[in-house]
């Protein structure tokens, strides 16, 4: 992502509605696969570290982090959250067979070769392990915004699929996420394509991503959190964004 848009990124992380209801997407994913507290976890782009605090609040401690950022890692620094690095990922310094859990949330659509980063996330997972992602969903919504962060695409929920088991990865589930704002995205981005196309060299600027008055960043945060809830039952047809969870063989 480009710099105007990763200084506000860190600046609005820990308590912008996307961030959070997408993070507590993602935790409590993580709950329901019933982990004991010693499992290996390897967060893919950690960012400034929010995600660590809250696994290593509830007792996870052997919890790894990496982002390719300085700056990301140098705020997780200075919030002193441990074993989080500057690195690739798709070039992962880790050992074969290292982690039981890999979480990489909005990563892949940054990484030109996505094969290369699904086989090293294969390759660090111990059999029978675990990789959790989320990416940006479906095509039609690409805008400036994915200009912005230096997107290379959106996926559906089967190009996500069939991108995991290229790699053989077991797919274990799919579904779709944030729901709640499919629709009025998709009205959103019909509107600003009826004014021009995307710019694709236009990258200032920063994207969507604005800070929201207290009770309309609240009130999304509650909406978010109530679609976690539901995706423990059941999945989502449609959705800003898509996730996917793969298992690798155990033998």
């Amino acid at each position: 992502m480009q710099v105007q848009y990763e200084a506000l990124y860190h600046q609005l992380e820990e308590n912008h509605w996307w961030f959070r209801g997408r993070r507590a997407g993602v935790f409590d994913q993580l709950q329901q696969m019933n982990l004991p507290k010693t499992a290996a976890i390897l967060e893919i782009g950690c960012s400034g570290g929010p995600l660590q605090q809250q696994l290593r609040a509830i007792g996870f401690h052997n919890l790894t982090g990496i982002d390719i950022s300085e700056a990301a890692i140098a705020l997780a620094h200075q919030r002193q959250i441990p074993n989080v690095s500057v690195m690739d990922g798709a070039r992962l310094e880790f050992a074969d067979n290292s982690f039981d859990v890999v979480v990489a949330s909005d990563v892949l659509e940054h990484i030109e070769d996505e094969q290369r980063a699904l086989r090293e996330w294969r390759r660090v997972l111990k059999p029978g392990g675990q990789l959790l992602v989320y990416v940006p969903a479906f095509p039609q919504l690409w805008s400036q915004h994915d200009v912005v962060n230096r997107h290379f695409r959106r996926y559906t929920a089967a190009s996500l699929s069939q991108a995991l088991t290229a790699v053989a990865l077991q797919v274990q589930r799919k579904s779709y996420w944030n729901f709640a704002l499919f629709f009025p995205t998709f009205l959103v981005r019909q509107a600003q394509r009826l004014r021009g196309p995307v710019q694709p060299d236009a990258e200032s600027g920063t994207g969507d991503l604005l800070a929201l008055p207290a009770p309309v960043n609240t009130s999304l945060i509650w909406l978010l959190r109530a679609e976690n809830r539901l995706l423990r039952h059941l999945n989502l047809p449609v959705g800003v964004s898509v996730f996917a969870l793969a298992r690798k063989p155990a033998a």
